[in-house]
């Protein structure tokens, strides 16, 4: 089986058009990976549509580790005495 190549596409233009919010798309998805992702929608009630648009919310509302080191650089005035790469490179 070839490499799992996901490429995500994201289409502004009907956006811009006609005010619908922009889509994103993803391509070469394993069958396995397709199968699971199903079954869980499935056992909320929800279709792989609502599971997965439910999943990139959670995950773009939770902060990465280097965004919460920058707002608390920016918070502290940039006193922190450690970058936030450096503070990556630690861990």
């Amino acid at each position: 089986m070839r490499g799992v190549v996901a490429r995500l596409l994201v289409d502004r233009r009907d956006e811009r058009q006609s005010g619908a919010m922009p889509s994103v798309q993803i391509k070469d998805v394993p069958d396995h990976v397709h199968a699971v992702l199903r079954r869980r929608a499935a056992a909320q009630g929800r279709s792989l549509q609502e599971y997965l648009l439910a999943c990139l919310t959670a995950d773009a509302e939770r902060p990465t580790l280097a965004e919460v080191i920058e707002r608390i650089q920016h918070r502290a005035e940039g006193d922190l005495p450690l970058s936030a790469a450096a503070l990556l490179a630690r861990r």
